[in-house]
């Protein structure tokens, strides 16, 4: 009996749930103890061979089954650890110092931020840096920029329930040059207006675009097509040299924690290979106004606007499994 794709899914041969230790003992179990049983009892006494078979193949499901509940088990202890997530989670930048206590994946990935949708704005989609645009963006159109990316998350958002503004606005270019300096403190005086107005926001989305070498490529083929990589990132409010940065507090830093790992956990495994690593920088980023507040990088300057774009729907599923379930 050959090892076909039939009867081992390739999504199950992919490592997310077998090992190459485990094939191979299947791959023994069938070679020396099935077939020659099946050929004693067809040769010697005349048994029925198909059932003998079936009878075999459960046992094995029960084996398949057993290893599923063990790498579950397995992933949920490696992801309680701070250690681990330091090491394959997180990247901490050089600059800056965060605490086991702070990214204790137990803590993080039980807190509950689930809340029911109403008819009122809950979701708030902005970009500090609005100007961001991508390798064949077309100059001045808007829609070839971060802010179309953001156009789509709003629709993707939209079209599961959930009431969402996207101010599309941008904030890092005056009098038509680029001023980068100021641009997160003229984008926190909207985000307060958007919040006196409408008190209802419970998430606050800041989309971007990163910048890398050349050589980097941030692609990942999802659902048959090459979507932009994206990257959550979060903000420490602390630096590894002065500690505390008291001018820029942040009581929502841990939920704002809790919200992307919870994100990246999803994505791990709803989209393997989709997200890249979940970023910790030790300024504040105005992600201080809501406990769901995030910054996401969607790709780098050598993507496409329709590798970007292409990726929001999967966010989307992604903020809709963290928001609208617990954790």
């Amino acid at each position: 009996m050959e090892m076909t794709e039939e009867l081992f899914p390739a999504a199950f041969l992919s490592g997310q749930a077998m090992n190459e230790s485990y094939v191979g003992y299947l791959k023994n179990l069938f070679d020396h103890e099935i077939v020659p049983i099946v050929e004693y009892v067809k040769l010697n006494q005349g048994g029925n061979a198909d059932n003998l078979v079936e009878t075999q193949l459960e046992e094995s499901e029960e084996i398949k089954n057993k290893s599923i509940q063990e790498n579950k088990k397995n992933w949920k202890k490696k992801w309680r650890n701070p250690n681990y997530l330091r090491k394959y989670v997180y990247q901490i930048d050089s600059t800056t110092m965060v605490t086991n206590s702070e990214i204790n994946g137990a803590r993080l990935l039980n807190m509950d931020l689930s809340f029911p949708q109403k008819e009122e704005p809950q979701i708030l989609i902005y970009h500090t840096h609005g100007s961001e645009a991508y390798k064949d963006s077309k100059k001045g159109k808007k829609s070839d920029t971060v802010i179309g990316v953001g156009d789509v998350l709003t629709q993707s958002l939209r079209n599961k329930g959930f009431q969402v503004i996207h101010d599309r606005r941008v904030y890092d270019v005056k009098n038509g040059k680029e001023e980068r300096s100021k641009a997160y403190t003229y984008a926190a005086a909207s985000v307060e207006e958007y919040l006196k107005k409408y008190p209802s926001i419970q998430v606050i989305i800041d989309i971007h675009r990163d910048g890398v070498k050349e050589s980097t490529h941030l692609v990942s083929k999802q659902n048959n097509k090459n979507v932009a990589q994206i990257m959550f990132f979060n903000g420490a409010s602390r630096s590894a040299k002065h500690g505390e940065i008291k001018y820029l507090k942040n009581p929502n830093k841990i939920n704002n924690f809790a919200f992307s790992l919870q994100l990246q956990a999803a994505g791990e495994k709803k989209y393997p290979g989709f997200l890249r690593k979940l970023y910790i920088k030790g300024y504040r980023y105005n992600l201080h106004y809501r406990g769901r507040s995030v910054l996401v990088e969607v790709g780098a300057q050598n993507n496409t606007i329709k590798q970007a774009k292409d990726s929001m729907p999967l966010l989307g599923n992604l903020l809709q499994q963290a928001l609208l379930s617990s954790s």
